[in-house]
């Protein structure tokens, strides 16, 4: 079985400064221990592992204690807005398993906290590292490619509604399209998504010729990339296709699906986007958010299955943020 095949089938810490110790330059991050509750089967690829070495990543890297640690909101107070993208009746079908429920609500919990530390000025941006993903939720009842909740769908009506943000950007780097994503926004003339990926693994979703529909049309981006993409290759297409979209566009917060499966030797993409490739990556996003929408980023795990690779990948990806 290939790696394009698998994902189909079934789809901190103390040293940390507190919240209230921060300044506006300083670098969220979302932590929790709820994280490493979620489990789909014994051996499967999205498990808590994952979480696990981002963590053991951020206690041997010198400068995590300059990062401030976010909690997630309330269960109870987040639960209302996945109504905001989702059916009710989704949400019931997955209640039917209210473990699982929590567990994926958990992670929706920890974006909106991002988006609230991002939006009261507390920190410049901030990254989640929260699990289960959620970018190929959409309303089906049941789990799609891993994924429960759409997060990152649900912090931009968050970030729309709370704080009454205009144009919100979702970047999606991860190796698999956002098909949730682009599902929740299709329409939409207020979001503005990016999405690169290989059109031809799991979903099977992601071709360019989907433009956006009705008052949508022109904003949503689909860049499909070949097998052995690297560094080099990825950040043309956002030099391409991103940057004259970003000028007619101008968002005024950026979001990020940051699946790192589309880095080297995953277990089921395959590009080879290096570790500087993220950072090199999150540095031309962090110049654009600089232009458009005063550094306001916030940036969520999505996919990164080679354990270790997918923790090394985050620490890119936090040097580069917290360099802003």
């Amino acid at each position: 079985m290939n790696r394009r095949q698998f994902i189909g089938l079934t789809c901190l810490m103390p040293f940390l400064r507190p919240v209230q110790a921060t300044k506006l330059n300083s670098v969220g991050i979302v932590l929790d221990e709820g994280y490493l509750k979620h489990h789909i089967s014994v051996a499967h690829p999205e498990s808590p592992a994952r979480y696990r070495a981002i963590q053991q990543a951020l206690a041997e890297a010198p400068w995590s204690s300059l990062l401030t640690r976010l909690s997630p909101l309330a269960l109870s107070s987040v639960e209302p807005w996945l109504s905001t993208v989702h059916s009710d009746k989704h949400i019931t079908a997955l209640r039917r398993n209210q473990t699982t429920f929590n567990n994926a609500l958990l992670a929706t919990a920890g974006c909106l906290a991002a988006i609230d530390a991002v939006m009261q000025g507390t920190v410049r941006n901030a990254f989640c590292a929260s699990r289960p993903p959620g970018h190929h939720a959409t309303n089906t009842g049941q789990e799609e490619g891993f994924c429960y909740f759409n997060h990152i769908a649900v912090a931009a009506r968050y970030a729309q509604q709370h704080y009454e943000v205009g144009k919100v950007l979702i970047i999606d780097w991860d190796y698999h399209h956002g098909n949730g994503t682009e599902w929740a926004f299709y329409r939409d003339p207020s979001v503005l998504f990016f999405s690169t990926h290989d059109q031809f693994a799991y979903p099977g979703t992601g071709s360019p010729s989907r433009k956006g529909d009705g008052p949508g049309e022109g904003l949503n981006i689909n860049v499909h990339l070949d097998c052995g993409c690297d560094d080099k290759t990825l950040l043309a297409a956002f030099e391409q296709h991103l940057r004259p979209a970003m000028e007619n566009f101008k968002p005024e917060l950026i979001l990020i699906s940051a699946g790192f499966d589309s880095r080297q030797d995953d277990l089921l993409g395959c590009f080879e986007i290096t570790d500087d490739g993220f950072y090199q990556l999150t540095r031309w996003v962090m110049a654009e958010a600089d232009r458009y929408c005063d550094g306001r980023i916030v940036s969520l795990l999505e996919g990164g299955y080679n354990i270790k690779g997918n923790s090394r990948a985050v620490l890119s990806h936090l040097q580069a943020l917290r360099q802003g």
